[in-house]
């Protein structure tokens, strides 16, 4: 059965592409007003129509998550627009320099991974709890990893800021629990967005892993399985949910 979220205001960030996108779908089809945050104007405007045609409502903003200001004034607009956030789901991510050893590991790589991956969930996060305070309820569901949670990365800046992102979870869930915001964090593993299936062209390039390209791309999971786990976690019927969630 499909997670109930008739009435739900819902922010979904990186919802241009990949998961993001088919998350979106899912929370949007399932009964939630969307706003759909990215840097990627052209399928960003494509979500929301593809969602405002199927009988949905939803609008895009142009967000980059690393800036603040730009942060604090789309939450703003968007906690108008919807009036009110009941649910965060932060998915906005980037891979970069994968199978590049350690030694040869760009400074300004490392940079842009870490400041959208790991500062763009704290800043998100910094905004938005700041609205569900106020209403005394709320659920943030942020995007950390197997990749540094569980186990290694093909990159040293992605597998460092998805360990981040774990940990920022934890550290919120145990704050933010007195105002009634439920926090927990998703650890896809490998699904087919264009970020994973670069990285496994890259790995491939490289040397790295076994079997045919084509072999290992097939084998990536849909983004639309993973987008069921976030509305689930969205809905009312995950309250008791608490914590990492790991996906295949």
């Amino acid at each position: 059965m499909a997670a109930d979220l008739t009435g739900k205001r819902i922010i979904v960030t990186g919802a241009a592409t990949g998961i993001g996108r088919s998350t979106a779908l899912r929370v949007s089809a399932n009964g939630a007003k969307v706003a759909a945050f990215d840097v990627n104007d052209a399928d960003g405007a494509t979500t929301t129509s593809d969602i405002n045609e199927a009988g949905g409502d939803a609008r895009y903003w142009h967000v980059d998550v690393r800036d603040e200001t730009a942060v604090a004034g789309a939450v703003a607009a968007a906690e108008t627009w919807l009036g009110g956030i009941d649910v965060l789901i932060h998915v906005a991510g980037v891979l970069q320099g994968a199978a590049v050893d350690l030694d040869e590991f760009p400074e300004e790589m490392w940079d842009t991974v870490v400041d959208i991956n790991l500062r763009g969930s704290f800043v998100i996060s910094k905004f938005v709890s700041g609205v569900m305070k106020k209403q005394r309820s709320g659920v943030i569901i942020l995007t950390a990893s197997g990749a540094g949670v569980l186990g290694g990365s093909s990159s040293f800046a992605y597998g460092s800021s998805k360990g981040g992102v774990h940990g920022l979870a934890l550290v919120m869930e145990a704050n933010l629990e007195i105002y009634g915001i439920r926090v927990n964090d998703v650890l896809p593993g490998a699904v087919a967005t264009p970020l994973k299936v670069t990285q496994v062209g890259v790995m491939h390039e490289a040397g790295g892993g076994e079997g045919d390209l084509e072999e290992k791309i097939g084998a990536l999971v849909s983004p639309d399985d993973i987008a069921k786990v976030y509305a689930f976690l969205a809905s009312d019927e995950a309250s008791m949910v608490k914590g990492s969630v790991r996906t295949r």
